[in-house]
């Protein structure tokens, strides 16, 4: 169980601050459930409400702020993800995102870096497809670990960038 102020994961709303455990105070809801009040970090416009056991979302505690050094750190080593022909590329990065973990979300961001530079070779910029799930997975990582390092998001963007020009991977 979370405790009021822990920054969490949840699901495709990624990083949330628990803003109050207990009973909604709402209209048909059943008033047995405990439920957690979630403020997602990012996205100032909504409220989320999700039970305390609810098993259908994922829920994970924020990476700690030694995790997250570590994944800047391992970076370089980080495999690409692997996609055997091009239909199968929207599906890959699908699932890669369901794990809701920085290790995926690099994956996908090392794989499309790299992927963007083979097309600007050939002339070509990236596909729409590639350029939603290089947002989404940017997004998710790069809000994380500013919770986690208690920085701003730009600046670890900057850090990120930075292993992948310093090892080539871009």
């Amino acid at each position: 169980m979370y405790e009021l102020g822990d920054y969490i994961v949840y699901g495709n709303h990624g990083v949330c601050r628990v803003e109050d455990i207990g009973i909604l105070n709402i209209t048909g809801v059943d008033d047995s459930i405990v439920c957690y009040t979630l403020q997602p970090v990012f996205s100032k416009a909504s409220t989320l409400y999700t039970p305390v056991n609810n098993d259908k979302v994922s829920m994970r505690k924020v990476i700690s702020s030694e995790e997250a050094q570590e994944l800047i750190d391992r970076i370089p080593q980080i495999p690409l993800l692997k996609i055997e022909c091009d239909k199968q590329r929207e599906d890959v990065y699908k699932e890669a995102l369901k794990k809701h973990n920085c290790m995926d979300w690099v994956k996908i961001i090392k794989t499309l870096y790299a992927r963007r530079q083979e097309r600007l070779a050939q002339g070509k910029k990236l596909t729409f497809t590639d350029e939603k799930y290089l947002n989404i997975a940017r997004d998710f990582l790069f809000g994380e670990l500013s919770i986690a390092m208690e920085m701003d998001k730009d600046e670890v963007e900057n850090l990120v960038m930075e292993r992948l020009e310093q090892y080539n991977t871009v």
